[in-house]
Formats: structure tokens, C-alpha cells, sequence
């Protein structure tokens, strides 16, 4: 019997296209799932919180996990639903004890459960440390803040939070990526941008001092054009990140809701990785600047994957999310952002990019518009239905039931 899938390949090959080498292109391929998708950004610590730091979940879907063993059911059930083997995103607040340290203590013992759910489940860890929603970063100033008692606090923080990776890679034979964020900036205009920035830089020297094993850990750094409370000046900005992980040797990390809402993020990739040896991407949807909605498979993600594909960065370059929307189900969320992420992949794939390529370098820019226009006619739906069924994981409607199936398992916990 002809599949729609048999099909769909006749009518790739008619453009040169080998849709099972794109399968299996796409097959490897790891996404870094974030965990605070899950309880809108909460986490498990057992102290007072603070202001958020301008992070903030809208809306309160029945079925928030409140408890690291709920948040683990969870992923569970959303890694089942998502084809390939992927990673967790996992932020300093999300510790698993029955004590109560502060962020300045925390240890690997904290976090253990979380190693060993994951050898079990055969997922790698990434890391963040968490420098928000905390009494000592209430002025929206960490590691650039004038008092140095604070900033030696944050500092320590992020030491103990390299600590924790480098153990995780160890324990899970992965190099944990490590990401560092901090909301710093002025509400207004400052007079010293300069002695901030100075500030900053000297905190990350001594944060990232001493060097940790790369095939355990490795740093990264993010900026963001400004936040809740920080308009006038973000310490931390894209120029500021960029140069210093050029000069340190970091990861630099772009997230796709921290620009300009006109900036076309894909752009940067093939721009910054010239500079940099790697780059981490924080894959949004920043429907009104850094809103952070659930990625759809629209032209910024499609955009994104063409320029992991065409210049040949992909080997370099470490996905992952960040994205929380509590006006729906969280399950639902993480498993149709990560599969939105993989079916932009695999489009990219299905390109005849040599062909592509050559009407480039010869001008035939008609040709090229063309062949773009009518690439997108193919049936690519019918090659990623054909994926997850070699993964053996849902589709389609199918898809649709598991996810609403479990969403009734999950509402009445609040």
C-alpha cells in the first residue's frame, strides 16, 4: 500500500532530496527542555521570595506541578510525546531538599534526586544559576551592584552553581551548560554606565575563576535588551556579552526575545559565530518583546534553523527553550515548542541546499525566489509524521488525545 509518506518522498526526490538522510539527520539532534515552563517559574526553594526581576507566567491553568516529584511526572509524560532524546534546562531554584539553604550554599546534594531521575530517563542536565526573585536582588542589581557585600554574595552563587554543573556533567557523561543571566540595570538613566559594567566584568572573572573541565561544564552568558524595571540601562546588553565571550573563551547565548522586536535574531548566528566557538539559543516567541509565548513553526523559527543549516553551525550550537505560559496546559506547551523546534530542523533538511547555494553565488536571484516559493508547497508534514512514527511516538490527533488525556489526569492538583 502507498503511505502519504511514500508520496511525499517521490516528490522530494523529484528536487534531489533524500528525505530518509533528513530523518536521520534530524534523528540526533537535542533540545535542552527548560523545567520552569512546568510550575510558571517558581521553583522549590523553601525561603520567602522576593520581586521576580521582571520574569512573570501569565494566567493559572489547572495543573501547575508543585513539587519536584510532580515537575518530574511531567517531563516524563512530555519527553514520551517528543521524538529523539533530548536535555533539561534546570534553574538553581528547582532544588530537591528538605533543607532550606540560601543561594550562597547550595550544594550537589541538593540537586541529587535530579541526577539520579535523570540517568533513569537517559536525559543529560543543563544549568542556570538563579539570580532573581531574591531579597538581594530587589534594587534589579546582582553582580554590578555598588555594594560588595552583594556582589560577593552573587558571586558565590554562581561559583557554587559551576560546582554543580561540573559534577552533573561528570555524573551523566555530558558537558552541562551552564548559563549565566542577571537582570541588572537602572529604571532611569544612569550617570555610570562605565563603573557598572566595570563591576560586572570583574564579577564574572572572579565567578568563572577557576576554570572548570570543558568536557564537564562549559560557560555561557546572555544578554537581554532591557526589562520590567531596568529601561533606561541594561548592564548586561548584547555588545557587552558578545565582547566579553569573545575575550573569555564563553558560550554566548542568544535568546530570542532580548533584542529589538524588528532585529532578525537569525541573523546574529552566522554573524557571531565567526567570534565565538559556540553559541546557546534560547528559542521564544516574543509576541510583545520578551513575552515569551510557546514557539510556533512560524518564519523567526524557520528563520532560526536555515541558519543553523546553511551555515553549517548546528555542530556548535546548543539549543534550548524558554518559554512559560500558564493560560494553557504545561505539558502541551513543552511538547509542541520542542516538536516546532524539530519540525523547523527537519524543513531545513528538505532544502536542496547545494542547489540552492549555486543560483545564489550565480545572482539568479529570480531562480532562487522561485525555488524558495515552491519548496514550501512539499509535503513536509507527511516526512515528520513518518518521523515520529520511527520514534514511535504520537501525531496528528493522536497527538491531541495523549495531550488532553493527561492534562485531565493533572487539574485537580490545584
Amino acid at each position: 500500500m502507498t503511505t502519504a509518506y511514500d508520496l511525499a518522498k517521490a516528490q522530494y526526490a523529484d528536487w534531489g532530496i533524500d528525505t530518509d538522510a533528513a530523518i536521520d539527520r534530524l534523528r540526533p539532534i537535542s533540545i535542552s527542555m527548560h523545567c520552569w515552563q512546568g510550575d510558571d517559574v517558581v521553583g522549590f526553594e523553601q525561603q520567602s521570595g522576593a520581586s521576580g526581576g521582571g520574569i512573570q507566567a501569565t494566567g493559572n491553568y489547572p495543573g501547575r506541578a508543585r513539587t519536584p516529584d510532580e515537575l518530574r511526572a511531567d517531563l516524563e509524560f512530555a519527553y514520551g510525546n517528543i521524538p529523539g532524546s533530548h536535555r533539561l534546562n534546570l534553574h538553581a531554584m528547582y532544588l530537591d531538599t528538605d533543607k532550606s539553604p540560601d543561594r550562597d550554599a547550595i550544594e550537589y546534594d541538593h540537586f541529587a534526586p535530579w541526577v539520579d531521575w535523570s540517568k533513569d530517563q537517559g536525559i543529560k542536565l543543563d544549568f542556570n544559576g538563579t539570580f532573581f526573585a531574591h531579597a538581594k536582588a530587589d534594587d534589579n542589581l546582582t553582580l554590578s551592584h555598588p555594594d560588595a557585600g552583594i556582589r560577593d554574595f552573587w558571586i558565590e552563587h554562581g561559583k557554587r552553581c559551576r560546582d554543580i554543573a561540573a559534577r552533573f556533567g561528570a555524573e551523566l557523561g555530558s558537558p552541562c551548560i551552564t548559563n549565566v543571566w542577571v537582570p541588572d540595570g537602572y529604571k532611569d538613566t544612569p550617570i555610570d554606565r562605565m563603573a557598572a559594567r566595570r563591576r560586572l566584568e570583574a564579577s564574572l572573572d572572579t565567578m568563572f575563576s577557576p576554570a572548570q573541565d570543558a568536557t564537564h561544564m562549559k560557560d555561557a552568558v546572555e544578554s537581554k535588551l532591557f526589562g520590567i524595571g531596568v529601561e533606561a540601562a541594561t548592564i548586561g546588553s548584547h555588545e557587552f556579552y558578545m565582547g566579553y565571550a569573545i575575550r573569555k573563551g564563553t558560550v554566548l547565548c542568544l535568546d530570542m526575545g532580548h533584542f529589538h522586536p524588528t532585529e532578525n535574531v537569525a541573523d546574529k548566528l552566522s554573524a557571531t559565530a565567526l567570534s565565538v566557538d559556540e553559541l546557546l539559543l534560547h528559542v521564544s516567541r516574543p509576541m510583545r518583546w520578551d513575552s515569551d509565548h510557546v514557539i510556533l513553526l512560524d518564519d523567526s523559527i524557520r528563520a532560526m534553523a536555515d541558519e543553523l543549516v546553511s551555515g553549517d553551525i548546528l555542530d556548535r550550537t546548543h539549543i534550548g527553550l524558554d518559554f512559560f505560559d500558564a493560560t494553557i496546559s504545561r505539558t502541551a506547551a513543552w511538547v509542541i515548542g520542542t516538536r516546532n523546534m524539530q519540525k523547523a530542523l527537519l524543513e531545513s533538511f528538505l532544502r536542496p541546499l547545494d542547489r540552492l547555494r549555486a543560483t545564489e553565488d550565480a545572482l539568479n536571484f529570480s531562480e532562487r525566489f522561485m525555488m524558495t516559493e515552491e519548496l514550501k508547497g512539499l509535503p513536509s508534514g507527511a516526512v515528520w509524521d513518518e518521523f515520529c512514527r520511527r520514534m514511535e511516538v504520537p501525531s496528528g490527533q493522536t497527538l491531541i488525545s495523549e495531550l488532553e488525556s493527561y492534562q485531565k489526569r493533572v487539574a485537580g492538583r490545584d
